[in-house]
C-alpha cells in the first residue's frame, strides 16, 4: 500500500488520464504529488529528467505521459510517434530505477496485442502476431515500455508494473480535429454540426468496426487499486469487457449531443482494425469492476466540452 505522506509523481498530469489520477489520489488522501508540466520538463531530455529524479526523489511513480492521437494522426507521423514515446518511457522508467522509486506504474495501450488476436483479448496474447499497421508505431513504442518494466523487475528486483487500457474517454480529453480519438471526435463533430445547422455528417469508414470504451475516471481508479494491490511482471488488462460497433457508437454520440440529421460513410477510408475488446477477468479476479455506463459517461464528456471551450482548440 502506498503510505499517505509518500512522494507521488504523475507523469503527464495534464492529460486526461494523469489528470484523472490526480482527481484519484487526492480523493484517496494522497496530498505529496509532484506534478510538472511539458513546459516545465520535457521528458524527452534524458539529462533533464534524470536531474528531476536525483532531486524529487519520488517514492512512487503513475507513467501516463504519451504523444497520443487517432488513425489519422498515426498515420501521418509513425516515426514521431515511435520516437517520442520511446524516449520519454524510457527516460521515466530508468531514472525512477536509478533512483530508488519504490514502484512504478506504466500505463499503455490496448493496440499493444495483435491486430487479429482472438477475443476478448487476454494479457498473454502479448507478441502472438502481427500488429494493427495503422498504429503500429505507437504500439512497438508501448510494447518496448512494459518490457522494460519487466525486464528491471527480472534483473533488479523492482517492483514495477504495466496497466492496458481500452479505448478511453471523459473529462479533458482531446477534441482536436485529427489528433483525437474516435469518441471525442464524435462529440466534437457532431456539435459543430448542431451549431451549424448541417443536414448530415460524414464519418469514417463503414462503421462495422467493434470497440470498448472505458470512462477515465474508472481507469484511473484502477490505476491506484492497482498500485496498492498488485505485483508481478504480466500486464493487466482495463476495461468493461463489453463492446459496440462504431455505428452504433456515433448514433449514441448524436443523441447525447441532440443532433438529428444524416449520418453517412466514407468508405474510401480506414475501418483500423476489426474488433478489439479485452478480456477483463483479470480485473475482476483482483477484486474490480468499472462503473461507468457508456451513455452517462458520454454525457459527461459532452458536458466537459461544452463546459470548457478550450478543450476544441487542442
Amino acid at each position: 500500500m502506498m503510505e499517505k505522506e509518500a512522494k507521488i509523481y504523475v507523469a503527464g498530469h495534464c492529460g486526461m488520464v494523469g489528470s484523472a489520477i490526480v482527481r484519484e489520489l487526492t480523493r484517496n488522501g494522497y496530498e505529496n504529488l509532484v506534478l510538472k508540466t511539458h513546459g516545465e520538463l520535457d521528458l524527452k531530455r534524458q539529462g533533464d529528467v534524470e536531474e528531476f529524479f536525483a532531486k524529487e526523489k519520488p517514492d512512487y511513480v503513475f507513467l501516463a505521459a504519451a504523444k497520443v492521437g487517432g488513425i489519422l494522426a498515426n498515420q501521418k507521423a509513425l516515426a514521431d510517434f515511435m520516437y517520442d514515446n520511446m524516449l520519454l518511457e524510457m527516460n521515466v522508467i530508468h531514472a525512477a530505477w536509478q533512483n530508488g522509486c519504490k514502484k512504478l506504474e506504466f500505463l499503455g495501450s490496448s493496440c499493444i496485442y495483435p491486430r487479429m488476436a482472438k477475443q476478448p483479448m487476454q494479457e498473454s496474447c502479448l507478441l502472438t502476431s502481427e500488429l494493427e499497421k495503422t498504429n503500429e508505431a505507437y504500439a512497438l513504442a508501448k510494447i518496448s515500455g512494459l518490457k522494460y518494466c519487466e525486464f528491471l523487475n527480472r534483473q533488479y528486483g523492482t517492483d514495477y508494473i504495466s496497466v492496458m487500457p481500452t479505448n478511453l474517454y471523459g473529462p479533458n480529453d482531446n477534441y482536436h480535429p485529427e489528433h483525437s480519438h474516435v469518441l471525442p471526435a464524435l462529440i466534437r463533430r457532431f456539435h459543430e454540426a448542431k451549431v451549424e445547422g448541417k443536414e448530415e455528417v460524414v464519418c469514417w469508414g463503414d462503421g462495422s468496426p467493434m470497440r470498448e470504451f472505458l470512462y477515465v475516471d474508472d481507469l484511473a481508479e484502477f490505476c491506484v487499486f492497482l498500485m496498492n494491490h498488485y505485483s508481478g511482471n504480466e500486464t493487466v488488462n482495463a476495461g468493461t469487457g463489453m463492446e459496440v460497433s462504431i455505428k452504433e457508437l456515433t448514433a449514441l454520440v448524436a443523441k447525447v449531443v441532440g443532433y438529428q440529421g444524416k449520418i453517412l460513410w466514407d468508405t474510401a477510408k480506414p475501418n483500423g482494425t476489426p474488433r478489439k475488446l479485452l478480456d477483463v477477468s483479470k480485473a475482476k479476479a483482483l477484486g474490480w469492476t468499472y462503473k461507468t455506463e457508456l451513455e452517462d459517461g458520454i454525457r459527461f464528456a459532452y458536458a466537459d466540452f461544452i463546459n470548457n471551450p478550450c478543450r476544441a482548440e487542442r
